[in-house]
């Protein structure tokens, strides 16, 4: 067995595989014609079933077959142009170059003697990324596994920055559209069942800093902790941008955290036409990115960046067989001096190789494509009688519903768009998201591919409407 090991020994046997596997992926992108074949739970089930895993076919060829057949054949190809579901984008190139790589050397981040060179890429990367928002001289970040633990993190140094001991007092304030994984986080922080106040945004789904304002000074009338503002920078469902430097003033008068979830906009960071839309950024004492949003980068590939590197410290715990004290006076980084994981992947590698090979220039133009996309897909929506839109698109999402010229029972409509949106996915013709607006169901385009134009946005909406059609048809029938 030791043959299947990696070393100077088997690097032509790792050439060879590795080279099947990506021919049998290249040739797979290459014939791909649809997102989604359709496949369903109950068909797919069986055959990962029936695989004995303790019967090994001990030949790479076979294994890809297999893998065709369980895996590769039905995967959701978000490369292609008429995926258009959730914040997954296609991913360029040098990344997947970097993923290989880095998955080949296995480097672990957590110390400079499991990565050394690696660990200074990621602390250039950081360095870049905090420039890029502004955050000054003093800031620090680390990469994590997605926007999620990115949250988790600020949200435990704006905790620990609170200085109280009493967690039931400690408000943390978003908005009613903010991403879920912030009350997920007061949970794991152990903050009381009320500590998140639900913030209402405006008719463009934004902070309303009014009501923030009236919250703040409510919190301190009742004596109690406001711990952080959490403003959203691209929110999921809409894409929508809080008044950040509204915001980042309000924070600023009642010494509070400010952390801005930008793990979707973060791609303005790198636009060339749009990057005043996240404008007061540069306020904020911690932020969230996700390169594997909108830096078109392999999942997982995000940061949490903060202003002020002392305060890192509060995610620090030293261990002798690992990063004693002493390595600090001896001036070794250790980036686990500043994770909340220990081992954890060279997912910076691939955002290097990214701006290396194309440079930040070429991912904002690819990040602006799709922007300008979402603003022709809200002008074809607009002026479309057969559906209504929510919001003009800050950055690259639509939200909106079917409308039928003849049906006004709101629950039949709602059951209308939700058919539709099965038996869009069931054909494997096109992949939307769903959502819901004032207790509605409504569809959700989310743009995040140049390839996609605004043609393929016509297609599907007349795909959608078309099943939305076909089942008030039907249910009119039953009813009759």
């Amino acid at each position: 067995m030791r043959s299947h090991l990696l070393n100077d020994t088997t690097a032509e046997q790792y050439r060879r595989s590795v080279t099947e596997g990506v021919e049998r992926v290249a040739a797979k992108l290459a014939t791909t014609d649809r997102p989604f074949t359709g496949v369903t739970v109950d068909a797919l089930s069986p055959r990962i079933d029936e695989i004995d895993l303790d019967k090994p076919l001990h030949d790479t060829a076979a294994v890809l077959d297999e893998l065709e057949d369980v895996y590769l054949r039905d995967a959701i190809y978000f490369h292609h142009p008429r995926y258009l579901a959730h914040l997954n984008c296609p991913v360029v190139i040098p990344a997947v170059l970097g993923e290989a790589v880095l998955s080949a050397v296995n480097s672990s981040l957590d110390t400079w003697d499991q990565s050394a060179g690696g660990t200074l890429i990621e602390r250039k990367l950081i360095d870049w990324t905090t420039g890029r928002i502004g955050l000054g001289p003093a800031a620090d970040g680390v990469f994590t596994s997605g926007g999620t633990q990115s949250n988790l993190q600020a949200l435990l140094l704006a905790r620990e920055e609170a200085k109280t001991e009493n967690f039931a007092d400690l408000r943390v304030f978003a908005s009613e559209v903010s991403h879920f994984s912030v009350k997920k986080s007061a949970k794991l922080l152990g903050l009381g069942p009320d500590a998140v106040v639900s913030i209402p945004v405006d008719q463009d789904k934004r902070m309303q800093t009014v009501a923030l304002a009236r919250e703040l000074e409510r919190c301190a009338e009742d004596g109690l902790v406001p711990m952080a503002v959490v403003a959203t920078g691209g929110t999921t469902d809409f894409g929508s941008i809080d008044p950040l430097p509204e915001i980042a003033g309000l924070c600023e008068q009642y010494g509070v955290w400010m952390h801005v979830d930008a793990a979707y906009g973060c791609g303005l960071l790198a636009s060339l036409k749009y990057r005043d839309r996240i404008d007061g950024i540069e306020r904020a004492d911690s932020v969230t990115v996700d390169y594997h949003k909108s830096f078109f980068q392999p999942v997982s590939s995000s940061a949490v960046l903060v202003r002020d590197a002392a305060t890192l410290r509060h995610a620090t715990y030293h261990a002798e067989y690992l990063n004693p004290r002493r390595m600090v006076q001896e001036r070794i980084p250790n980036q686990v001096d500043k994770s909340l994981q220990t081992t954890r992947r060279f997912d910076a590698l691939k955002l290097w190789m990214t701006l290396r090979v194309m440079g930040a220039d070429g991912i904002g133009e690819l990040f602006d494509e799709v922007c300008d996309l979402a603003a022709e897909g809200w002008k074809l929506l607009a002026a479309d009688p057969r559906f209504e839109v929510v919001v003009r698109p800050s950055l690259s999402t639509l939200v909106f519903r079917y409308i039928p010229a003849t049906v006004t029972d709101p629950a039949e409509i709602d059951r209308a768009n939700l058919y539709a949106r099965k038996a869009l996915f069931a054909s494997g013709d096109a992949v939307v998201a769903g959502t819901k607006v004032a207790g509605r169901h409504y569809l959700k385009f989310t743009l995040l591919n140049p390839e996609t134009t605004t043609a393929d946005i016509a297609a599907v909406l007349d795909l959608i409407a078309g099943h939305a059609e076909q089942y008030l048809g039907e249910s009119l029938d039953r009813a009759s």
